[in-house]
């Protein structure tokens, strides 16, 4: 069986779920930083930053099957549901709504995924 054949349906929607969420807070970075006046104050911005990072670290990490994945899609879902807070304060911005669908889909898959069987 190859390598791609053993990701099992719930692996790979969670892997699709942390890129498109890692996608979109590096798209909302670079809209908050093309805004007049800045909308996120510097610790909102940090966790839009360790947002993108997380996702994609537990992402790479699901797709070679690392023996940590459950504690990265722990700590993952902990910054997503953290990121789908903050954005949805700002909840007159159109970005800021699509973030938090975002992380809260990723949240839930990595949620999901933290607590299957190694």
């Amino acid at each position: 069986m190859q390598h791609a054949e053993m990701i099992n349906s719930e692996t790979r929607e969670a892997i699709e779920n942390c890129m498109s969420c890692s996608t979109m807070c590096e798209e909302t970075i670079a809209y908050c930083m093309d805004m007049p006046a800045t909308m996120m104050d510097a610790t909102s911005l940090r966790t839009l930053m360790d947002c993108a990072a997380i996702t994609r670290v537990c992402a790479d990490m699901m797709c070679r099957m690392s023996s940590m994945q459950r504690e990265m899609c722990a700590m993952c879902a902990r910054i997503c549901t953290m990121c789908a807070e903050m954005a949805a304060k700002l909840s007159g911005d159109a970005q800021m709504m699509k973030l938090a669908e975002a992380c809260r889909a990723c949240a839930a898959s990595c949620q999901a995924m933290a607590g299957a069987a190694a």
